[in-house]
């Protein structure tokens, strides 16, 4: 924004301009979140994607889908739900622990079906996802008392998805300051809990 566009409350333009003093932009400044800690997920999941397709498989198919694996293997009794982190299972949706959360108690709640968008479900799943969202937040406030709780989803890998095909909602709990130095700074994240404590923590409270 040019000089003279500002408001200079009584101050000449060319005054300021003389002084060689920048004048503070009057705009809001627009936050931001790193979140440089998601590299390795994002980057493991991409991989994935590539192996399989160079392996023949079309992008979007379930046989290349992370979840999709786990719940077949989980399905098949070859993964427990503590090994492969479900925390409870419906008829057709499920509750997971995120493997890299950005904080203890980080969840996901995703369709057993392989589809990649809200307008993709049936109007069943849409119910049993969104009913799972409303008892995984009550969870959340049993077990750890959260200041707040974020809910969201990433649709597309544009977005942000690291698994664009297979739609997963998000749900993590949040407490004032929680993005503190060792984010800004060390672009790292810490986590203080281990994930099959937050899994028992979280199945207990459900």
């Amino acid at each position: 924004m040019p000089v003279a566009e500002l408001p200079l409350s009584g101050v000449q333009a060319s005054e300021v301009q003389a002084s060689g003093v920048p004048l503070p932009d009057p705009r809001p400044a627009l936050g931001r979140i790193d979140a440089t800690w998601r590299g390795e997920y994002v980057v493991s999941a991409t991989a994935e994607e590539r192996h399989d397709v160079a392996n023949g498989a079309a992008v979007g198919e379930a046989s290349r889908c992370v979840f999709c694996r786990i719940l077949d293997a989980n399905t098949a009794g070859e993964l427990s739900d503590a090994d492969s982190l479900i925390i409870t299972r419906g008829p057709r949706c499920i509750t997971i622990l995120n493997k890299y959360p950005y904080a203890s108690g980080h969840f996901l709640v995703m369709p057993v079906r392989h589809v990649g968008g809200l307008a993709a479900l049936s109007a069943e799943e849409h119910t049993e996802l969104w009913a799972m969202v409303q008892h995984g937040t009550a969870a959340l406030d049993r077990a750890y008392s959260p200041e707040g709780i974020n809910v969201g989803a990433n649709l597309g890998r544009a977005a942000g998805a690291g698994v664009p095909g297979h739609l997963h909602v998000h749900v993590v709990p949040r407490w004032n300051g929680d993005t503190n130095f060792m984010t800004v700074i060390g672009e790292s994240r810490v986590v203080p809990e281990a994930l099959d404590r937050t899994w028992a923590k979280l199945r207990d409270a459900w």
